[in-house]
């Protein structure tokens, strides 16, 4: 049986739970979809207790940093994600897009050398068990547009919207680009 450290946090966006295991962060999902991560660990942990903590390393802080404009309190967060090499990559690539900035699947295929692995990427993406910390909600589809976030479409826009992305704006100039 793995015992892992959870707390849940008040948020703009509703309650938020994270989940530790050995100081890293292992899952954050929203409360409304908490059996899908309930799921996600089960598949990554043979048995699983989950332990009430105030604030385990600091993270619910961080996260807190964040929804109020600290938008680099994420950065050293250490994730512990399972999945497999290839999700793995790609989550790891999520934290390459800095705030304020938005990228497509496809660029993002492109960039961990694998341009025709679009779908492969988008996948991945829903199945990121760390939320926000790995921000998947930073990939938008070809032509600009919210497409998947496993926390819903509302949350997506509104984590974009608070670090600064116009979506009006971006998808209007993706229209008109060369």
């Amino acid at each position: 049986m793995t015992r892992l450290l959870i707390d849940r946090i008040v948020s703009p966006l509703g309650e938020i739970i994270l989940v530790v295991d050995d100081g890293q962060l292992c899952a954050l999902d929203y409360a409304d979809y908490e059996p899908r991560m309930q799921k996600l660990l089960r598949q990554r942990y043979a048995g699983v207790e989950l332990a009430p903590a105030s604030d385990p390393g600091g993270y619910s802080t961080r996260v807190g940093a964040y929804l109020t404009g600290d938008f680099t309190s994420l950065d050293a967060i250490p994730v512990k994600t399972g999945g497999t090499p290839f999700q793995q990559h790609v989550w790891q690539a999520l934290r390459t897009i800095p705030p304020g900035a938005v990228c497509t699947y496809g660029q993002l295929a492109a960039q961990l050398g694998r341009p025709s692995a679009a779908r492969a990427v988008g996948l991945a993406n829903s199945l990121n068990p760390v939320a926000i910390v790995l921000p998947c909600h930073r990939v938008v589809g070809a032509n600009g547009s919210l497409t998947g976030y496993a926390g819903g479409l509302a949350r997506k826009h509104w984590l974009l919207a608070h670090e600064g992305i116009d979506l009006a704006a971006h998808c209007s100039r993706r229209a008109t680009a060369p």
